[in-house]
């Protein structure tokens, strides 16, 4: 039996920011906490964190660390088990930045229609 196919969330945006910037952004935890959630995140292989909003909590560990290039952690929340990761990209105007948010089944459409919705103010800060 093969397994059902899965969705992604994909957002790209173009910053007039250095990756290195970027990446800080990215992965220092009182800076996520700007644009992201509460986190106690560092960016080492392996390590558990915990993002934390109103709503209640994300459960994460980090899976990739590639210095800024490439980040990928897991996001187990309200039943999803999917992944979160993160491409820097050197452009002529700074970084080309893809998130990838995968692994929606088929029957969670109302966590992937609130990962496309959710996604967009996060990356707008």
């Amino acid at each position: 039996m093969t397994e059902p196919s899965r969705r992604s969330v994909v957002i790209e945006r173009e910053l007039q920011h250095p990756p290195e910037k970027v990446w800080r952004a990215l992965t220092q935890a009182p800076l996520m906490a700007e644009w992201l959630m509460q986190n106690d995140f560092q960016p080492v292989v392996n390590h558990r964190f915990t993002l934390r909003a109103d709503w209640g909590s994300v459960d994460c560990r980090v899976l990739t660390v590639e210095p800024n290039q490439r980040l990928a952690y897991t996001w187990a929340a309200h039943g999803l088990e999917s992944t979160v990761t993160w491409t820097l990209t050197p452009s002529g105007t700074g970084t080309h930045l893809r998130m990838e948010h995968a692994g929606f089944r088929a029957d969670q459409e109302q966590a992937y229609q609130g990962a496309k919705a959710g996604w967009q103010p996060f990356l707008a800060k």
